[in-house]
């Protein structure tokens, strides 16, 4: 599958796709052109910059009273109270052994007493706070995303709405899924029985697997492991399955467009990161070498430097990590830029724990998601948290469709939680 056409498809697997890109500022290009040709940076910061956070129903402020860091065993989870009683809860990421005191210090006090109907403004006010634009990065916006979830939950549970009608609308309550292995250090059969065992285990339509060493400079994990494994997998999967391939920054230009041939000749999906995630001007020229589509944008903290990769086509597909990246607002601002220049977006996924919930609710509301959601298996550890149940059938999860997340921890784990402080 080709760009163009992989565009196409990927569009029209979308739900509401269509009606959403007709409602963007000027006039949305034609979905079979590349970006780069036809966007410019005014289309982008317009769409950018559309209101996101829908709460009408709520008449009054919701003034935020409390955020508190609980902690019971590895588990680490916000908790917000408004002055009215409502409480909304998020899980973190692993990341929050690193970053609990800039959340503590530097985030959570600037939400306090605000309201949370605003909460479009907040995320963008928390930048300057402070002087937190010296931080830019995953230490800044992990704590901001993890603050997010939580109102958006008490939000959600005021208004007895799940997140993604919170956002826009919920427009599926199903979305397909990929399985990932993170596997470099086994052998290309090995990788591939790896990947066919997933596939036959969950009903899956794609898989995305590893190649290149990780920030290598061109090495790979195993000596000619990434050239056997590509098309073996390939083999051992069928033409069936959609294949991504991901090489976390591992090559230059001229070795990232010889591995993206060789994902060309075996018809895979896209290819994620295929140089450093922060040589835009090298991934473009990848993207430019290439037909298959290239992603990326898990590492990315700035909405300008998306900008720049939606304007310019150096990805085809944006991969904002909803955690790193600082939460639900900030990434669909760069879903509708992506949308203006007739893009995909596909999440990267870190949340360990509720992870998978939170890209679910995603793809809910977003027109021009893409057609496959990474999934980690994430919500089989489901012992300290209850809600809708996630029904996993013919390669799709249903979204859940309980207030805000859809999950809640039990009120017996939350009980014998303490506090971290600083």
């Amino acid at each position: 599958m080709n760009r163009r056409s992989f565009l196409k498809h990927s569009i029209c697997a979308s739900a509401g796709a269509a009606t959403a890109l007709a409602a963007l500022p000027a006039n949305p290009v034609d979905a079979a052109e590349v970006a780069s040709e036809t966007v410019d940076v005014a289309a982008l910061d317009a769409a950018a910059a559309q209101p996101v956070l829908q709460v009408p129903q709520l008449k009054s402020p919701v003034k935020i009273k409390s955020i508190e860091l609980l902690q019971n065993g590895d588990t680490y989870f916000i908790r917000t109270r408004s002055t009215d009683g409502a409480t909304g809860y998020s899980i973190t990421n692993t990341k929050v052994w690193e970053f609990y005191p800039i959340l503590l210090r530097k985030v959570i006090p600037y939400f306090l007493k605000k309201d949370a109907r605003k909460l479009d403004d907040l995320v963008t006010g928390v930048f300057p706070y402070k002087s937190n634009y010296k931080i830019q990065g995953q230490a800044l916006w992990c704590p901001v995303a993890w603050v997010e979830f939580s109102i958006l939950d008490l939000l959600g549970r005021m208004t007895n709405q799940p997140i993604g009608d919170l956002l826009g609308g919920i427009r599926q309550r199903k979305i397909g899924f990929y399985v990932a292995s993170s596997n470099r250090h086994t052998t290309p059969r090995q990788e591939a029985d790896v990947l066919k065992k997933l596939v036959d285990q969950t009903g899956a339509r794609a898989v995305k697997f590893k190649v290149g060493g990780r920030m290598s400079n061109n090495k790979d994990s195993i000596p000619g492991r990434t050239e056997e494994l590509i098309p073996l997998a390939r083999k051992m999967l069928g033409d069936d399955i959609e294949i991504h391939a991901d090489s976390n920054g591992s090559y230059d230009p001229p070795k990232a467009i010889d591995i993206g041939r060789r994902l060309e000749d075996i018809n895979a999906a896209f290819f994620e990161e295929p140089c450093p995630f922060d040589r835009l001007v090298d991934t473009k020229t990848v993207a430019d070498a290439l037909t298959i589509n290239v992603a990326g944008g898990e590492c990315e903290s700035s909405q300008r430097r998306f900008r720049w990769m939606i304007e310019h086509g150096a990805v085809q597909v944006v991969q904002p990590d909803l955690h790193y990246y600082g939460g639900f607002i900030r990434a669909t601002r760069v879903a509708r830029m992506a949308a203006r220049a007739n893009m995909t977006i596909t999440p990267h996924m870190s949340g360990k724990n509720t992870g998978y919930g939170e890209v679910l609710q995603f793809a809910s509301f977003t027109p021009n998601i893409g057609p496959y959601m990474e999934y980690k298996g994430g919500m089989k550890q489901s012992a300290r948290w209850y809600g809708t149940k996630l029904k996993q059938e013919n390669g799709t999860i249903t979204i859940p469709e309980g207030p805000g997340l859809g999950l809640q921890l039990e009120a017996k784990f939350i009980a014998k939680a303490k506090r971290v402080k600083v």
